[in-house]
């Protein structure tokens, strides 16, 4: 490859029981760039070097007696950024459009240049941004989620929102099937949820950051969000996989735009699970994810009830901190299932840079949505303090009876 010239690297993991891997590769460097090259005449391949995809390595994994389907390869190409221009639908369309339909081929990596990435303001605030609005340092963060919306009028939603409010909560967001409606309009629903938000903090003495639900047509985002700020929203929620990565980026560059975004994963599962196909959960919701200018990125967790592989979800945490890539880090948020009784299983597996997302772990609490927020704070101070959440909980009720009703996973 030209010492002068940029490339972005894609790893791909390639199934087959019959190709020659080299060649496939090599077949991919070509057909993705220049289309065709031994056919070419002398004068044609110089003018179009710079232009032509390098292969950088190949990794075969061919087991003795192998199944059908086992053997595979894991295949590096370098792609001339000189191809494509500095967003992420070029980036993906060049290293993944065609390819993607093309067999049993998964993609597991993207390595951009720095000057590709020096296009990305990537997240606004990140880790340390979000800690500073809140003023919460040393501890994780504490998320819970609305529950029960569709169908909900103003006032069950303010309602709702206050008892997550008064449970001591850092984050509050909407679930992302909230979208725009008559009975909890996008501007009135955010100034009062803003009101209950005041309410809270003369209670709690902490503030709180609200994600709305950013939704609409896409050329509209952009009206809507301000609209959201302009009304108290202090930070939104975002479906990037049904909008897009580059509508994500628009937004976290827009200075306008001056308040935290949370990243929703919901698609994902058409993207990530199969070991076959599609594209890595830590490219997808960790590294892609954090370029586009996410704060916060929500995926599926190793315990709860929809889960992700372990190794595979402290991979896209990884991709999120990663202090090799230069931009600010994003918080990871495993989500779903989750309960005060795996707490410590979060702490341990994540570290202090994590936010504990919860929903029906805070509003299922046999005392209500308040208590449950009560008890995670309390299984997050335990933590903290080195006692186990049943020795901590011996005279804090809140986490006594969620524990009772939830239990603690240990392992």
């Amino acid at each position: 490859m030209s010492e002068n010239q940029a490339y972005t690297t894609a790893t791909y993991r390639l199934f087959d029981d019959k190709a020659d891997f080299a060649k496939k590769a090599e077949g991919i460097a070509v057909g993705l760039t220049v289309g065709s090259w031994t056919e070419l005449p002398e004068v044609a391949k110089q003018k179009m070097e710079k232009h032509l995809g390098k292969v950088v390595s190949i990794d075969a994994h061919e087991p003795v007696n192998a199944a059908p389907g086992e053997r595979y390869a894991d295949i590096t190409i370098a792609y001339p950024e000189l191809n494509f221009s500095r967003d992420l639908p070029a980036l993906l369309v060049t290293a993944f459009g065609k390819l993607s339909m093309d067999g049993r081929i998964k993609l597991l990596d993207l390595s951009p240049s720095a000057s590709f990435l020096g296009a990305f303001a990537g997240p606004k605030f990140g880790i340390e941004g979000v800690r500073e609005r809140l003023g919460v340092f040393d501890r994780p963060l504490l998320m819970s989620i609305f529950k029960s919306v569709i169908g909900y009028d103003l006032p069950n939603l303010r309602e709702q929102f206050l008892q997550q409010a008064l449970g001591g909560v850092d984050l509050i967001k909407d679930d992302e099937i909230l979208f725009e409606n008559p009975l909890t309009p996008l501007e009135r629903r955010v100034e009062t949820c803003v009101e209950a938000a005041r309410e809270a903090e003369k209670t709690t003495g902490q503030k709180l950051i609200y994600f709305t639900n950013l939704t609409g047509p896409t050329f509209k985002l952009r009206e809507n969000a301000l609209k959201a700020i302009g009304a108290g929203a202090s930070g939104l929620l975002f479906n990037v996989l049904a909008y897009g990565f580059d509508a994500l980026a628009e937004l976290a560059a827009d200075p306008a735009v001056s308040v935290p975004i949370a990243a929703h994963p919901a698609m994902a599962g058409a993207f990530y699970p199969s070991p076959h196909y599609g594209i890595a959960a830590p490219l997808l919701l960790g590294k892609l994810t954090r370029i586009a200018g996410a704060d916060l990125s929500l995926f599926p967790s190793p315990y709860g009830s929809v889960v992700m592989p372990k190794e595979e979800n402290l991979a896209v945490q990884a991709a999120l901190v990663d202090p090799a890539l230069p931009l600010k880090k994003a918080f990871p948020v495993p989500s779903a299932g989750i309960h005060p009784g795996l707490v410590p299983l979060i702490i341990r597996d994540f570290g202090g840079e994590v936010v504990v997302n919860a929903g029906g772990g805070v509003h299922g609490h046999p005392q209500g949505a308040a208590a449950g927020g009560r008890a995670f704070r309390q299984a997050i101070d335990a933590v903290a303090a080195g006692a186990s959440l049943e020795a901590y909980a011996a005279d804090r009720e809140e986490l006594r009876l969620a524990i009772e009703r939830w239990g603690v996973r240990h392992a």
